[in-house]
């Protein structure tokens, strides 16, 4: 059995090119934020399996089996939480695991000392 590379391209980048640099440079410290394209929900977070009383939270986007949620706390990577919301007049819990989490970067959320953190819930 033979093995075959993959054919190159054609296309050669110099990573050093003067140009190629200077456009590099003006992408340093962006990031992407998809808060904004989700209408933010409040929520209470309880971390951890047996946790009694929950937190004050914020759900700010959702899509299929992942839950963005900014908090006042940390919460460690590989944690169980439990999301409570409102949801068509009706409390609704949805159970995952923090997945990641980081300090948001926005500069309200430096000032007001916001964790973001991702929850998979499947």
């Amino acid at each position: 059995m033979s093995h075959r590379s993959k054919p190159p391209s054609g296309n050669v980048v110099d990573w050093n090119n003067p140009d190629l640099q200077s456009l590099l440079s003006k992408t340093e410290g962006w990031s992407l934020d998809k808060r904004g394209v989700y209408t933010p929900t409040p929520c209470e977070l309880h971390v951890g399996w047996g946790a009694g009383t929950g937190r004050p939270a914020t759900l700010v986007y959702e899509r299929d089996a992942v839950l963005v949620v900014e908090t006042r706390f940390a919460i460690p990577k590989g944690e169980h939480v439990r999301v409570d919301r409102v949801r068509s007049g009706t409390m609704s819990s949805t159970w995952g695991i923090v997945a990641d989490g980081r300090e948001g970067f926005r500069d309200e959320d430096r000032v007001n000392g916001v964790y973001v953190h991702w929850v998979h819930t499947r």
